[in-house]
């Protein structure tokens, strides 16, 4: 870019919240799916995996946010040959993800807000873990799909003191069968609710006998605003697990 952006569209959730959260006047056009901060009044061009390139155009903008997850690299591509720059992050840990916020700070030439090095703080004043307790992390059901190997989210698990059993898959979201998530070693199942919206009489009772933890999909997978508070939300709901009749 010759320059700082003055029109930035962002594909990400987290990385919406978080450009809103110190340079809100520069965005101008997100996902359906990015609600927070609440009230955004910018363009919709939607979803993450299929947003609308037209749209995107239409928003007028000189940086486009996406990561390697959230967005499919035809659409990157579609968007860099109409001469959009696009600024793409894939951490998968939550040093990475505090360096790419610093990065993407950068690259919009502000600089970083407090709530960074809030986040950096609460990540750092965390005890350090006992015997950690193994857990299996469903993210979807109808197939069953986990967390597997080296993904954002089961570093911020690690780093609360838990072990994913499939943290070793050759995997990043194995899908294994139900008997073998209910064989898997765990003591734990914890369960987001995001991306599958998974509930107090939703998920459960798939692990009968084993305790659940319902936790928060944005502090579990968000990088953004939602670090500062996470460690200790996410250390809340995991103390307060529920146990399905078995």
């Amino acid at each position: 870019m010759p320059g700082p952006p003055r029109r930035v569209v962002s594909l990400v959730p987290s990385l919406t919240e978080a450009v809103a959260a110190g340079a809100a006047d520069l965005l101008v056009g997100a996902t359906d799916y990015c609600v927070h901060p609440a009230g955004l009044d910018v363009a919709r061009v939607g979803g993450s995996k299929y947003p609308s390139v037209e749209a995107v155009r239409a928003a007028r903008p000189d940086l486009v946010l996406a990561n390697v997850e959230e967005n499919r690299e035809s659409d990157v591509a579609a968007l860099r040959a109409a001469g959009i720059p696009v600024w793409v992050s894939y951490p998968r840990t939550v040093p990475q993800a505090l360096d790419t916020l610093r990065r993407l700070y950068g690259a919009l030439g502000r600089p970083a807000p407090g709530w960074l090095g809030a986040a950096a703080a609460a990540w750092a004043d965390l005890p350090a873990p006992a015997a950690p307790t193994p857990v299996v992390v469903p993210v979807w059901r109808r197939p069953w799909i986990v967390l597997g190997s080296d993904t954002f989210a089961g570093d911020v698990l690690s780093r609360l003191g838990l072990r994913n059993v499939y943290g070793d898959a050759d995997q990043r979201y194995p899908r294994p069968a139900a008997d073998a998530l209910r064989t898997s070693g765990a003591a734990l199942a914890v369960l987001p609710d995001e991306p599958y919206a998974f509930t107090a009489d939703d998920g459960p009772e798939a692990f009968a006998g084993l305790p659940c933890a319902l936790v928060s999909g944005r502090h579990l997978t968000w990088y953004g605003p939602s670090l500062v508070e996470a460690p200790a939300v996410l250390a809340a709901a995991l103390a307060r697990p529920v146990t399905a009749a078995g």
